[in-house]
């Protein structure tokens, strides 16, 4: 695996080992009953425990991106996340707190509130404001491959060629965020977004081809679509099954596991550590 760091308010998070983002729902409608918070207690209780767990980062949303999620203002979805981020960062200041938003005003108000990441779904699209706030910033940013908005990226999903024009799609935008000087760039190729189940899976299946992107790759599959519907279960029975992905996507290369359940990611890293470590030595030890 590439060594790559992020430097997250000038202390370096190393890559050469996958971590593990835990995901803050501060909204009332996430997809997922079990990540929605309430109350400042319930989201402090959240965040100790994913600490606690080994989170290495907290991901903190005030928009539902789930499909056909309905719309938030502005102003509504900064109050949220800035409030709930500072009292993130209070109560937790080593912690490192990511922004999950789409608004380049949002993401900058929630910076100035102690985040140090920016996770942006709409990959700069959907304000075109974003890339110049994330080089004026200068924090690591999460560039994430969708079309469309949350309200209208179901019906579009028809491609020629789905891998490479996820490649060609970041080529792009990596080429723009580098000229503007954004150092720290993370490609998460956004399953669920924009794909059906079948094409998250031959996107899981080749995650690995987007390593020629010369940047870390983020995996957001947790409790997904692409799992309970596969399965005929439901959001709240699909934590065996995101384990198992996720595994995977280790195997394809993943530096980052974006996931509700930190213990599980944070034992699947460890397993799966231990299981390349231990085919290498014996590899070496064989000869081969």
């Amino acid at each position: 695996m590439t060594n790559y760091t992020l430097n997250l308010r000038g202390k370096l998070l190393d890559l050469s080992q996958p971590r593990v983002m835990g995901i803050i729902n501060v909204t009332p409608d996430s997809f997922y009953a079990g990540s929605r918070l309430g109350s400042e207690t319930e989201l402090l209780r959240q965040a100790e425990r994913m600490l606690a767990e080994g989170a290495d980062l907290l991901d903190v949303g005030g928009y539902s991106t789930r499909p056909g999620a309905a719309d938030v203002l502005p102003e509504e979805e900064q109050e949220r996340v800035c409030r709930a981020i500072g009292s993130l960062v209070r109560t937790f200041p080593e912690a490192h707190i990511s922004v999950d938003t789409f608004r380049a005003g949002v993401a900058a108000a929630a910076v100035a509130e102690g985040a140090c990441l920016i996770n942006d779904i709409g990959g700069g699209e959907l304000d075109a404001d974003m890339f110049t706030t994330v080089a004026r910033l200068q924090v690591p940013y999460i560039l994430m491959h969708m079309r469309g908005t949350p309200q209208t990226m179901a019906g579009l999903n028809q491609y020629e060629d789905l891998l490479k024009e996820i490649i060609d799609y970041f080529a792009e935008r990596l080429n723009k965020l580098r000229a503007l000087g954004v150092k720290d760039i993370i490609a998460d190729p956004g399953f669920g977004f924009a794909k059906n189940i079948d094409q998250n899976y031959l996107l899981l299946q080749n995650l690995r081809l987007l390593t020629v992107l010369n940047v870390p790759l983020l995996v957001g599959i947790s409790r997904k679509s692409l799992i309970w519907k596969k399965l005929g279960i439901t959001p709240e029975e699909a934590g065996n099954g995101s384990t198992v992905l996720n595994t995977l996507a280790l195997t394809e290369g993943a530096h980052i596991l974006r996931v509700h359940d930190v213990k599980q990611a944070v034992e699947a890293v460890r397993l799966w550590k231990s299981f390349r470590n231990n085919s290498k030595k014996a590899a070496f030890d064989t000869g081969f």
